[in-house]
């Protein structure tokens, strides 16, 4: 019957359509597929695909179909292309719906090369030296509250992040003599309450009352950190950080009131992942003392103690010192906590080799998203029990660093992932390492630290922040600390 072949015809075409493509999983809901999911708890939603799947499948959210690869050894197919593979579209989409910015001619490869003079050589040192500065005169304010007899309480988050915060903002957007303690910490609050609405903003579903938090957070930011703000305040001085980003926007031809915005956008990157960081750090350092005791037992034999606490000039260049314990503290807090996406809009049809020899075909108008935090970093193909901190999973058995991890017999170049990779790898990570070394080494030699419960746990992750950076925790650890006693 001529109504049956054309059937069968159409059949066909689809067949050879699809053929060759990841599995495709649309979920049960037309249109919003797998979204629900996808916004409450994104990694273990991949995971449970991953199982179903395999190391490559495609999703359907909201519409959007997104390719998901999760063979770290076939990443760099995707990193290294930027013919069919788009990172700038889905960065514009990004920058509107979580900031209202909207920047026309903004080129992401010249304001890379312009982060890399901060970020980078001499200009990296002088700026660790001045976060250090920071770090050690808030810390010493508040020292003034503390005694050695008497214990100061405080949840963890909380401390970690408002310190690096406010040291990191000094440092990039001000100096010490140009903002009051009570400027600091209105600029603080403003930016966590902004940031809690962040995922929702990015995701576009924020609720009704939460719109109205979030416009009205925004605009404060807005004007905490427009150019009269800090001029009032003196800290825009010709040679800083945010006069350099401004005149930079200027010559974009940005006006005004997107520099204001693009400014805030700038907060967020700078200063939204170092505090968190911190926190998970100290946070398994104090409910893991074999680990604790081996990174106090590092600080102690890096140099010459004078009364028991470290010298000033020493820990202001710790970054010079070989500390291959607090490394592989670092990098295994951030195998456990660093969660972002790397996303590429497909630009043209394209064919994605992997490495076990398959190729797959992806389609214009589709997405790709690699997810390291599912694999490499919780793969337990690649690390043994990877939901467990080990401190010492990235030591060798003569204290070097380890570096060799295997997936199916291959030596893997991506087994960590918290800073992304290849070309478009996080510029200012060696920054944000060296305020979170500084930030540690300062606490631990000045301060005793330690859980106001003993037997308390680490609280759990806040689902909402997988794909967005530095996990943030749904909690908080009580600890008490007080000034160490000088012998």
């Amino acid at each position: 019957l001529p109504a049956q072949k054309k059937c069968i015809e159409i059949l066909q075409l689809l067949f050879h359509f699809h053929k060759n493509e990841p599995p495709l999983d649309k979920g049960f809901i037309p249109w919003l597929g797998h979204a629900l999911e996808f916004g409450n708890d994104v990694a273990k939603f991949l995971s449970r695909m991953k199982q179903k799947h395999g190391d490559i499948f495609t999703v359907r959210v909201c519409g959007h179909y997104i390719t998901v690869l999760l063979d770290p050894n076939s990443y760099d197919e995707v990193l290294n292309d930027t013919v069919s593979l788009d990172l700038n579209n889905y960065t514009r989409v990004l920058m509107q719906r979580m900031f209202s910015l909207c920047l026309p001619n903004h080129s992401p490869d010249a304001e890379r090369a312009w982060m890399k003079q901060h970020f980078q050589g001499p200009s990296l040192a002088k700026l660790s030296s001045t976060m250090h500065s920071h770090l050690h005169t808030l810390l010493r304010d508040e020292e003034r509250s503390c005694s050695p007899v008497e214990w100061k309480e405080d949840g963890l988050f909380s401390f970690c992040y408002s310190m690096l915060f406010r040291a990191g903002y000094l440092t990039l957007f001000g100096t010490e003599k140009s903002h009051s303690l009570t400027d600091l910490t209105a600029v603080y609050r403003e930016f966590r309450r902004f940031d809690g609405l962040l995922t929702k903003l990015a995701h576009s579903t924020l609720k009704n009352e939460e719109k109205k938090i979030a416009s009205q957070s925004q605009k404060q930011l807005w004007e905490m950190l427009s150019p009269p703000w800090l001029s009032d305040r003196g800290g825009s001085t010709s040679n800083s950080w945010q006069q350099s980003y401004r005149s930079r926007l200027q010559n974009e031809g940005v006006d005004l009131e997107m520099q204001k915005r693009a400014m805030v956008l700038q907060l967020w990157v700078t200063q939204g992942n170092a505090g968190p960081a911190a926190f998970w750090l100290l946070g398994f350092l104090l409910t893991h003392p074999e680990a604790m005791r081996a990174v106090k037992e590092e600080i102690k034999g890096l140099t010459q103690l004078e009364g028991g606490l470290l010298q000033h000039h020493l820990l202001d260049t710790v970054d010079q010192h070989s500390t291959p314990v607090f490394d592989s503290v670092l990098t295994e807090t951030l195998r456990l906590t660093a969660a972002a996406f790397i996303t590429r809009e497909v630009v043209q049809d394209k064919i994605l080799p992997l490495a076990s020899g398959q190729q797959y075909r992806i389609r214009k108008g589709d997405r790709v998203c690699l997810f390291p935090f599912v694999s490499p970093q919780m793969d337990p193909e690649i690390h043994d029990e990877p939901e467990q901190f080990r401190y010492d999973r990235f030591l060798n058995a003569d204290g070097t660093e380890k570096k060799s991890f295997y997936k199916g017999g291959v030596r893997l170049k991506y087994y960590n992932m918290p800073w992304g990779a290849g070309r478009k790898a996080c510029v200012g990570r060696h920054f944000a390492v060296s305020g979170i070394k500084q930030f540690v080494f300062i606490v631990l030699s000045r301060l005793e630290l330690e859980l106001c419960d003993p037997t308390a746990t680490l609280p759990p992750v806040n689902p909402s922040r997988y794909g967005f950076g530095m996990l943030q925790p749904s909690g908080d650890l009580g600890v008490r600390y007080r000034l160490k006693t000088v012998r």
